[in-house]
């Protein structure tokens, strides 16, 4: 037994490659800021989590409760799911799919996952080769760079543009890729910036990945939520250009993200993927994940057939009034700039002017001290990979958002420099 100074060695400690990737998350960095809540006996304002389905107006459709319902009392559900789904699931999720598409998804390329997140976790370890690299936007959802990290897939940055509506800076991806480069990801409508990409721009975005002959993951989890005057266009349109990925959930459209039902769809027309080998590194990976519940899979066909198009217009709808609310109040505040209308998902980035401020160092001591001081949660940018920005979700019931653009008003206000 061997000793050191008298203590006993044991073989196991810190991962050190667990902690070089486990930078914050978001779920960290709202934790940290809700244990920094002042104590004034106010409810919580919270604009810094994406999740809308513990209030009352964003609560699910009856039928879905009613579908998973069903599905549990059916008793044909309790066995094991195959590894890509069972298949009423996987030919749901693709007809789903296909409706807005000019061409039929089939239901084989369809691998059902516990949520979006355990879609970008199989991917991305079916991705990392020994030296490659992948392209991710900057500001991006953090969950890509943990799990690159995570699998020693070397992260490469391109910019999303402020000034040109977040779209992607295409000059800056060609110069980033290189041999080594085996992916680029894209989400639309975009988690953090509020935007949807054009028609246009998704097709230069898949002509420059075919270019590089790297794949395009296309994070589609927010899709139809686009209320500004560019429709939702799904990247699988240009599946003829370039090999995709999918990703997509049932998360946000029926406001279940607790349910965890996502999937992964391989378009790959032109068999580039299945000849490259790859599409069987990616079942090599999902037969050695868990699945998802079977009775929420069983459930998937009457979720999908039997929610009504009245459900979906009217959440929208309420979306679109809670981002219309956001962006007037942002208006109101000098320190605070958003550089364009949101458009899609459930947030938007604005950008501080610290120079009119005192006393606040950085995003994140004005994110503490908003917390401490008017009991009001927000996202610090750097969270997103922007230091001195802001990300806000605006969907929340209405006098939460109200209320809370007062609280941060009266935080700017007390915190402004003085004019002399």
């Amino acid at each position: 037994m061997e000793k050191t100074n008298g203590v006993k060695r044991w073989n196991f400690g810190a991962n050190e490659v667990v902690e070089r990737s486990s930078s914050l998350s978001i779920r960290q960095y709202l934790e940290t800021l809700m244990s920094n809540l002042g104590n004034d006996g106010r409810p919580v304002i919270p604009l810094g989590h994406g999740d809308p389905s513990p209030f009352p107006r964003f609560s699910t459709d009856p039928v879905a409760v009613q579908a998973i319902c069903d599905s549990v009392r059916s008793t044909n559900f309790n066995n094991y799911s195959p590894a890509s789904g069972i298949p009423i699931a996987r030919k749901a999720v693709a007809e789903y799919l296909s409706r807005d598409l000019s061409y039929q998804i089939s239901p084989n390329d369809v691998h059902i996952t516990v949520g979006c997140l355990q879609a970008i976790e199989i991917l991305i370890s079916a991705l990392a080769t020994p030296g490659s690299n992948i392209l991710l936007p900057r500001p991006t959802y953090p969950m890509y760079d943990s799990r690159a990290s995570f699998s020693q897939l070397e992260v490469r940055y391109f910019d999303l543009l402020p000034e040109k509506g977040w779209d992607v800076d295409l000059h800056a991806v060609e110069a980033l890729a290189d041999d080594k480069t085996v992916a680029i990801v894209l989400i639309n409508p975009c988690n953090p910036c509020g935007n949807v990409f054009s028609r246009q721009h998704l097709q230069k975005i898949a002509e420059t990945a075919c270019k590089l002959g790297i794949l395009v993951i296309a994070d589609e989890v927010y899709d139809h939520y686009a209320f500004g005057d560019k429709p939702f266009v799904s990247m699988a349109e240009f599946a003829e250009i370039v090999p995709i990925i999918l990703l997509g959930a049932i998360s946000k459209r029926w406001f279940v993200p607790g349910w965890r039902l996502g999937w992964m769809v391989s378009l790959d027309p032109h068999s580039i993927m299945k000849d490259s080998g790859f599409l069987q590194s990616l079942a090599n990976v999902l037969g050695m994940s868990t699945d998802a519940a079977t009775f929420i899979q069983g459930a998937i066909p009457d979720i999908i057939g039997n929610t009504k198009e009245e459900f979906f217009s009217s959440k929208l709808e309420l979306v679109r009034e809670c981002a219309e609310i956001c962006y007037e109040e942002i208006t109101k505040i000098p320190c605070i700039t958003c550089p364009c209308k949101p458009e899609g998902s459930m947030f938007t980035m604005v950008k501080l002017n610290l120079s009119l401020l005192e006393d606040i160092s950085d995003d994140l001591d004005f994110c503490y001290k908003l917390a401490k001081e008017e009991s009001m949660i927000i996202l610090p940018g750097r969270a997103v990979g922007l230091k001195n920005w802001l990300r806000i979700t605006f969907a929340v019931e209405l006098e939460l958002l109200r209320d809370g653009f007062s609280r941060l008003n009266n935080f700017v206000q007390r915190h402004s420099k003085k004019q002399p």
